[in-house]
């Protein structure tokens, strides 16, 4: 990636304003709604969208260096934003492949629709190669769909609903279907995102009753379970990559407020500043350490995406442990710059607070740590035998 200016795409004035806004929305429990009207002003709904239809062109390897720097502002605005990237970097690796089906995403995006995220479901932990959600066929190539998503972000404000079903009455059942829905009566939002961290996103329950997707607007019936189709491969890596680059932008922030502390405390004791204090510059060393490693392997796998890499059943276990490691690694950082800050980080308008609450969510999306460590394993050593 070269000649790549990422203040062009996310200028620092609108970071500034959004990481101003960001405490707010947090203590109030409220959407950022001003983020969202000025990111879309600025073109971020389509930055994955090819130039001939009207977006940036952008690649997943620079999305996920602006989601990178995005969250070093607000992380629940990332992380929100991430859920609709997701539906465009999904419809960028069909365009890139030559399959066709979500030109519509694309030229929602450029026209300002906002779209979901609409695959967990409580207790399913098959997450993309299965689904508790009823698919019903109205017999003219569209369904409805009747069930519960949870982890909804963006659900004030979304337009549409990327989701999917199980249909289990058609004569080819079962058969995983993945569509969109619009917001309509038969789907209904419940206000009961109320969280530790993460608040800006709203990332509220959603309920079903015969939502329907026409035939337009259905992407994909395939087989349940793991599947080379282009849309669980497409979901899987670019929600990975960009989770990862949301935590990744999380930890480059804490170790910056880190520093900062270092150079601006003084000791009461030598009158030297905490820069000067061996354990807390090995402190900071170790957050930097563990920081270091994960932007370069967010870049390489997003390139590979973009450049259509064969890496065959390596990808699993690639994606699931970047996500992994991203995560865990920010949840680390984040504990170390506490500890350099000092008591003043434990109150509530401090705003490594916030970043400890907000990186607690990396644990709750998929891969979780049990999924990764499962994907590695079978990597490694096999499949378990039956």
């Amino acid at each position: 990636m070269t000649d790549f200016d990422p203040s062009a795409y996310l200028p620092d004035d609108l970071l500034d304003r959004i990481r101003e806004r960001a405490p707010l929305h947090d203590r109030e429990n409220t959407f950022p709604q001003a983020d969202l009207d000025e990111l879309r002003a600025a073109g971020y709904l389509s930055i994955l969208v090819p130039r001939e239809r009207g977006g940036a062109g952008l690649g997943l390897e620079q999305a996920a260096l602006l989601q990178q720097r995005l969250a070093g502002a607000a992380p629940a605005t990332a992380l929100a934003i991430n859920m609709h990237l997701v539906w465009t970097g999904v419809a960028k690796v069909f365009s890139d492949r030559g399959a066709p089906g979500l030109e519509f995403v694309q030229d929602g995006a450029v026209a300002g629709e906002v779209f979901a995220f609409g695959i967990s479901e409580g207790g399913n932990d098959l997450v993309l190669f299965g689904s508790d959600t009823a698919a019903v066929p109205d017999g003219a190539g569209g369904y409805a769909f009747t069930g519960t998503k949870i982890f909804t972000s963006l659900a004030p404000v979304w337009t549409k609903l990327g989701l999917h079903g199980l249909d289990t009455t058609s004569p080819d059942a079962p058969k995983l279907v993945f569509a969109f829905v619009d917001r309509t009566p038969a789907v209904t939002t419940a206000d009961d995102w109320d969280t530790l961290g993460m608040r800006g996103t709203q990332s509220r329950t959603t309920h079903l009753d015969g939502a329907v997707a026409d035939a337009a607007h259905v992407v994909r019936r395939i087989d349940p379970g793991p599947s080379p189709d282009p849309t669980v491969f497409g979901i899987f890596a670019v929600f990975e990559i960009l989770l990862a680059s949301v935590y990744t932008g999380i930890a480059r922030r804490a170790l910056e407020l880190a520093v900062a502390t270092a150079h601006r405390r003084r000791s009461k004791k030598s009158g030297a500043a905490y820069s000067q204090d061996p354990d807390i510059r090995w402190r900071i060393a170790d957050m930097a350490l563990a920081y270091d490693a994960l932007p370069p392997q967010i870049a390489v796998l997003a390139r590979d995406v973009d450049e259509r890499a064969d890496r065959g059943a390596g990808w699993f276990p690639a994606l699931s442990g970047v996500k992994h490691r991203a995560v865990t690694m920010a949840k680390q950082v984040v504990d170390e710059a506490m500890l350099v800050a000092g008591g003043g980080s434990y109150f509530s308008a401090n705003e490594l607070s916030r970043l400890y609450r907000d990186v607690l969510a990396g644990a709750f999306h998929p891969s979780d740590p049990e999924s990764a460590h499962a994907t590695a394993a079978s990597a490694w050593l096999g499949p378990i035998e039956a």
